[in-house]
């Protein structure tokens, strides 16, 4: 995790305090379901909890104790021993490391989870404020990065906003794919430790029990979790690349924010460059990056082996934390970006009225030419317009073949801007619903 790219609230749940405070209370829970069966005594899963509840553990102590014992949670166990003193022999009965380290990590990934998306709940409203603000903002649509058809800005957002609508679902879907508990004992067979065990620790942390956990949680689940933070951040890419072509000299229909004193350039006074949405295209793809080596990791030995460990010791924190922080950027830039209307309007009228070409095309069709006489017709206007020869409602008044088939008030209606946002409307009620 790099501090610059990082926030407190996403980066205080990969933190060792709160890894060990969630390793305590599974080896709380699990002792206390133990009690309950007859399996230890309560007297000691009571003084367990009493003495290891508020303890503050000590990472450098436990990551000394490491040092000799080369195995984290015999250290964190050795450690723990010291704070409960006696009764710290009932902790970890029947359980393996696994239990512990695997329900932690899913934990940990649930808690993420539940940041993440409160992150795009917030990016949501920003987006739907700014959809409506700009709903009939006449602006030029692309396609291949050349002039099309008129669509409205408030379009543009309409479709991003769906866009991270489905991503939110995913993301509940992504949470629930690992909000399971494995407390199964070694190769998961229950052999020393009874399942209700597990399904009191389950319910306790907020997870389900893992149906069959073969000493680990099915690694496929994790492929799931972290390929989903992948199509998330591919969303974040692609509406901060729609910013970055805005921003474009040759376009400037919308922009980041320039706050006061900032500086764009260190050579050129003048520069306000599209950071902010440079910076989340290449988060992006890091977020992507750790989708790849998740599902390498689903591939284990037998009932298990520990090649996936290095992996999220490093994916887990990083993915979530660089996400997280990627969609409270993109909030900001939606929030505060900068629109220029009348810069739409220019880039609109650039082509001299070529982006009406397809109702003059049908125009001509629904007056008896041919679809291929009509695109004809209409080509042979187009291109002198494109190279800067006229305009294209003139040359189209001027071309009997085309006054044969429409009238001048026909040729005229065919440049009608608002045609093109009639249905707007109906967009928005999908997208937004009736409100």
């Amino acid at each position: 995790m790099i501090p610059r790219y990082s926030r407190p609230e996403m980066t205080a749940i990969w933190s060792p305090e709160t890894r060990f405070k969630i390793w305590f209370e599974i080896e709380a829970h699990a002792t206390t379901a133990l009690a309950e069966i007859g399996v230890v005594p309560k007297a000691a899963a009571d003084t367990i909890w009493e003495k290891g509840r508020d303890a503050v553990f000590d990472v450098a102590r436990i990551e000394a104790i490491e040092a000799v014992t080369k195995h984290d949670v015999i250290a964190f166990l050795t450690h723990l021993a010291e704070i409960v003193g006696p009764e710290a022999r009932f902790v970890h009965q029947g359980m393996t490391s696994s239990d512990v380290l695997d329900t932690c990590f899913n934990v940990q990934l649930v808690r993420a989870a539940d940041l993440l998306i409160a992150d795009v709940d917030a990016l949501l409203a920003a987006i739907k404020r700014r959809a409506f603000e700009h709903k009939m903002t006449p602006t030029i649509g692309r396609s291949h990065g050349i002039h099309a058809e008129p669509v409205t800005f408030g379009l543009k957002l309409a479709q991003a906003y769906a866009e991270f609508e489905r991503n939110r679902a995913r993301l509940v879907a992504a949470r629930e794919e690992v909000a399971t508990c494995a407390i199964s004992g070694a190769v998961g067979t229950f052999a020393n430790i009874d399942p209700r065990v597990e399904e009191y620790v389950a319910k306790a942390m907020g997870l389900s029990p893992e149906p069959v956990s073969t000493q680990v949680i099915p690694r496929d689940r994790h492929a799931m979790f972290f390929a989903t933070l992948g199509v998330v951040a591919s969303s974040v890419e692609r509406l901060s690349i729609e910013v970055r072509h805005l921003q474009r000299t040759e376009v400037l229909e919308a922009e980041e924010f320039f706050s006061e004193g900032q500086k764009g350039s260190s050579a050129m006074p003048h520069k306000r460059n599209p950071v902010l949405t440079e910076n989340l295209t290449g988060l992006a793809r890091m977020v992507r990056s750790y989708a790849l080596p998740a599902m390498e990791n689903v591939a284990l030995w037998h009932e298990r082996d520990i090649s996936h460990s290095s992996v999220e010791r490093m994916i887990g924190p990083d993915s979530t934390v660089t996400l997280d922080f990627a969609l409270g950027r993109l909030t900001g830039v939606i929030d505060k970006l900068l629109i220029y209307p009348e810069q739409m309007q220019r880039n609109l009228d650039k082509l001299g009225g070529l982006v009406h070409s397809q109702r003059v095309l049908l125009a001509l069709t629904q007056a008896g030419v041919s679809r291929e006489d009509s695109y004809r017709l209409v080509q042979r206007n187009a291109m002198p317009v494109w190279r800067g020869e006229g305009d294209f409602l003139t040359l189209l008044k001027a071309d009997t073949d085309v006054t044969a088939a429409l009238s001048p008030a026909e040729i005229e209606a065919c440049f009608d801007l608002g045609y093109h946002f009639k249905h707007v409307d109906t967009i928005f009620s999908r997208v937004f619903g009736a409100s």
